[in-house]
């Protein structure tokens, strides 16, 4: 037990006298030893206690080489600690602050990986998604030769799926409500958005079935237009998907429709 007493008042000892060091060495006006004290953390991993310190030097001497590298390891720092808000911002204006830096790469890959990160859930607003794609671009446009582009292009899939998925189902969400102008516009525009996507044959479709809906709920003023609208878009849609399991339905509200364009006045 007296063993147990003795380690634990010399590891107290020894943590309070680090710690009065580390308080020393911040209150002090000599930056060269604030510098070597916080590389000394970072490079033991403690990265986050080095954050103070770097901030100082930085401030002390913002152009100098241990100025940049300080910039940098707050950067480094705060995203280490899981502060990826902090460490977006540091790492992304090393980039621009420092563009000629061998770091310059990995700060603007971290600072995208930041922003990636805050990227919600499909479901929700995807304002952060969109950032977070842009920032990925441009690190592929700053540095194209990088070994690192692959792994951004694939985030970069991943993300607009995200913002592919969102989209598809506010056109189906608008369908089902019988929301028909809001389908077909959300419609029209993920097909633009989207001209790839797997969900293609669905939402040709949808966009068929809502105009069909839409010109048959229509003022006269405007219902030929829309009965034009749904035949053309039927077209369009046969003649991608001629095969099409929607083919049936489709054909039905298009029979329907023409008998109504026939009788129009």
């Amino acid at each position: 037990m007296r063993n147990y007493l003795i380690l634990f008042l010399l590891l107290g000892s020894f943590l309070f006298g680090a710690c009065s060091s580390y308080n020393k060495v911040l209150k002090s006006d000599d930056y060269g030893a604030k510098f070597e004290m916080a590389n000394e953390l970072f490079e033991k991993g403690e990265e986050v206690n080095a954050i103070a310190l770097y901030e100082q030097v930085y401030q002390r001497m913002p152009k100098s080489s241990e100025g940049e590298l300080s910039y940098f390891r707050i950067g480094k720092g705060y995203y280490t600690g899981g502060d990826t808000y902090m460490a977006g911002y540091y790492l992304n204006m090393f980039a621009k602050r420092f563009p000629a830096s061998p770091k310059a790469e990995e700060a603007l890959f971290l600072s995208a990986l930041c922003a990636v990160s805050e990227s919600p859930n499909h479901s929700l607003d995807q304002d952060a998604t969109e950032l977070a794609i842009s920032d990925l671009q441009m690190f592929v446009d700053n540095f194209p030769n990088s070994n690192l582009v692959d792994s951004c292009n694939n985030t970069i899939d991943r993300l607009r799926f995200k913002l592919e998925l969102k989209e598809y189902e506010a056109v189906k969400l608008y369908s089902k409500t019988e929301s028909y102008r809001a389908a077909v516009s959300s419609a029209i525009t993920f097909l633009e958005d989207f001209p790839m996507t797997n969900y293609r044959e669905e939402i040709t479709f949808l966009l068929v079935e809502n105009s069909f809906h839409l010109a048959k709920n229509s003022v006269e003023v405007k219902k030929l237009k829309r009965i034009d609208d749904t035949i053309e878009r039927y077209s369009t849609f046969v003649g991608e998907f001629p095969e099409s399991k929607y083919l049936n339905l489709a054909n039905r509200y298009t029979e329907e429709i023409r008998k109504e364009r026939n009788n129009f006045k």
